[in-house]
């Protein structure tokens, strides 16, 4: 977010690119982003879990035995906030906290039996989402704009970039 303001602040306005936002690249695509999000906000809630819950599951779903802090790289978020999460969802039954057998003042994180109804309805609501947004819009282009994605994606986490950038792209 605070690229866009720090472009919006700084970009001349006499530039016909960025005199019209709505077709600011940057800008869209923040916007997407932003509604996805709300979206999943939305449908979390009516379930009684917030976004931020959804997101842990699905990537411990994918990557069993995560640490703490190792999620809150990946969900950029600190530690504290990962851990009042995944107390919430410790108590839901979800998830539980497992020793590292290599260094027991780590603490893995693993998905119960509970949890695979939440996972169903998390990717089902994806696909339906997936459906709902790329309606009318043919395979080619849809591939074209992952492939784009995967782009600016690699050049946002390549070496060099910042670690927090780093891990949200694993």
């Amino acid at each position: 977010m605070w690229l866009i303001i720090t472009l919006l602040m700084f970009t001349p306005m006499t530039n016909p690119a960025y005199t019209n936002l709505d077709r600011d690249f940057l800008i869209l695509l923040n916007d997407v982003a932003r509604l996805l999000r709300t979206r999943f906000d939305q449908i979390a809630r009516t379930r009684g879990m917030t976004r931020a819950q959804w997101v842990i599951l699905a990537r411990l779903s994918r990557q069993p035995g995560l640490s703490q802090n190792e999620l809150a790289g990946v969900c950029e978020v600190e530690p504290i906030t990962v851990g009042r999460l995944i107390d919430r969802l410790e108590s839901r039954g979800l998830v539980e906290r497992r020793f590292d057998p290599k260094d027991r003042r780590v603490r893995r994180l693993h998905l119960l039996p509970a949890a695979q109804p939440y996972l169903e309805e998390i990717n089902s609501y994806k696909e339906a989402m997936a459906l709902e947004i790329s309606e009318g819009i043919d395979k080619q282009t849809q591939d074209v704009l992952v492939d784009t994605l995967l782009n600016i994606k690699s050049k946002l986490t390549a070496e060099g970039s910042s670690p927090k950038l780093q891990m949200a792209g694993e």
